[in-house]
């Protein structure tokens, strides 16, 4: 985490990153190869019930002949970012010094592109190891605008996949994300009140104020994620390109009767962005 060869002592360093010198001698341990198969599991089992805890996981997992602890389970549900969408406090892990701001969409019309936008972080497993994903997404036409892949949870990629959606379609009224600790930081909501955009935030416990977002997860996983063993973040990135594009180009949205891009650009009347 800090480098070893730097002229200032560790002790200033870690006093101007302001973190305990102690958690500067940490290095992070790779995950196990059984670790990543019962993550591979988790994620199944999560996909085809959201509303199952760790305990009843747990029970799903013996169903499959893998019997493991709880503790384990939870855990590992903690690193994949995941947990059980039922009402409950505390379904976010948020920053408890980031400012929370309200969700201002409960009596909304959504009516046209470039409303709201949203955003969230799912798990995607590899071959061997995992990487997280994150998305912009028009809520009226369900468009992914961009979107990136991580190794890790920090704010960076989500930051990065919001400027890249604003860069190449401007800017939404609205900007709507769950409390998690890469949506309040102060690099990614620097960015929406640098353009004017108002900040929305879904409720404790309230995982339907970004249903759309969640209903996006499940069919990238089972029509590509799970049909393919990336075996390398490249590869990986290459493959969700390719989804994306058909997605919001061809794949027709069974609500809207019509292609993600068809009712976006429709919407704004524009000519289509390169």
């Amino acid at each position: 985490m800090i480098q070893k060869a730097h002229q200032l002592p560790r002790t200033r360093r870690c006093e101007l990153l302001d973190i305990a010198r102690s958690s500067s001698y940490y290095q992070s341990q790779p995950v196990s190869e059984e670790d990543q198969a019962l993550m591979r599991l988790i994620d199944r089992i999560h996909m085809d019930k959201p509303f199952l805890g760790s305990r009843r996981i747990v029970d799903a997992q013996a169903d499959h002949g893998h019997k493991v602890e709880r503790k384990r389970v939870q855990r590992l549900m903690r690193l994949m970012g995941i947990q059980a969408i039922y009402p409950r406090p505390k379904t976010s892990t948020r920053h408890p010094q980031h400012k929370i701001y309200p969700y201002i969409l409960r009596t909304m019309d959504i009516s046209f592109a470039n409303q709201v936008w949203a955003s969230d972080v799912t798990y995607i497993p590899m071959a061997s190891g995992f990487l997280y994903l994150t998305v912009i997404m028009d809520w009226y036409s369900r468009k992914v605008l961009s979107w990136r892949v991580s190794n890790s949870l920090d704010a960076s990629f989500c930051v990065d996949a919001l400027e890249e959606a604003i860069c190449r379609y401007g800017t939404p009224d609205i900007f709507n994300t769950d409390q998690g600790s890469q949506y309040t930081s102060e690099p990614f909501t620097k960015v929406l009140k640098d353009h004017g955009i108002r900040i929305s935030m879904d409720g404790k416990g309230a995982w339907r104020d970004n249903v759309f977002v969640e209903r996006l997860w499940r069919s990238v996983k089972y029509e590509e994620v799970y049909l393919n063993a990336y075996e390398s973040a490249p590869e990986a990135r290459q493959l969700l390109k390719k989804y994306f594009r058909f997605y919001n180009e061809n794949r027709k949205h069974q609500t809207l009767k019509a292609t993600p891009d068809q009712v976006y650009y429709e919407s704004i009347k524009l000519p289509k962005a390169g």
